[in-house]
């Protein structure tokens, strides 16, 4: 069933973030920080492949994902949804079913055999196709999907995610400049006032992402 009616933009940021602390994606520490795919460190870190294990979390963020993206791109925006491999895989299987779309998926690269395909399902010239995954940062692997879905004489202007970082000012404008807007549920901004809400970390631990969040460059300069 495609949804229609749910809680505004902000309502729908506060749930997001709840169910992400809620499962346990969201991860803490400032004394011993993780390590981004960058090599910078970082005291947040978020897995949101994990939602696909809870039912009634991976259920309601996918329907409010699908009424996010109805709301500001139209109901009739797109022909077909692609998940990005891997992590979007699922969840753009998940958004077409509730769009009643065609569902197909893009490769990082060129599998190298077969037929050296790099998107799989029937992607045809002129359809007008949604991105989703899981998350973005500074948005520069989208860009690498949107172009791959782009040589086919597809259309691609729009990439939805669960989750945003909201942390780098440069990211949307970046999308912007290649075609794409982005639609997204939630931020670590929301996951940080939940957080605190709920009092799901100490006060400490807190106080050090929220400095992170406000100069994420200066913060890993200082540890790196």
């Amino acid at each position: 069933m495609i949804p229609s009616t749910f809680p505004d933009k902000a309502e729908i940021a506060r749930l997001t973030a709840g169910m992400l602390l809620e499962v346990e994606a969201v991860h803490f520490n400032a004394r011993e920080p993780f390590t981004l795919a960058s090599g910078l460190p970082s005291p947040t870190y978020i897995d949101c492949r994990k939602l696909i294990s809870f039912p009634r979390v991976r259920s309601t963020l996918m329907d409010f994902l699908t009424v996010t993206v109805m709301r500001e791109a139209g109901f009739e925006a797109f022909t077909n949804i692609a998940g990005g491999e891997t992590a979007g895989i699922p969840f753009g299987a998940l958004v077409a079913e509730r769009m009643a779309l065609p569902m197909s998926y893009v490769r990082k690269k060129p599998k190298g055999y077969g037929r050296n395909a790099q998107i799989e399902g029937l992607m045809s010239e002129g359809d007008r196709v949604l991105l989703v995954e899981d998350l973005t940062t500074d948005g520069g692997s989208k860009l690498k999907f949107v172009d791959a879905i782009r040589n086919t004489g597809a259309s691609c202007g729009h990439t939805a995610v669960i989750f945003y970082y909201g942390i780098f000012p440069e990211t949307e404008g970046n999308l912007a400049a290649h075609g794409v807007k982005l639609h997204h549920l939630c931020t670590w901004w929301d996951v940080l006032a939940e957080a605190r809400a709920r009092g799901s970390f100490d006060p400490e631990t807190l106080g050090q992402v929220d400095t992170f969040l406000n100069d994420p460059r200066a913060w890993q300069a200082a540890r790196s």
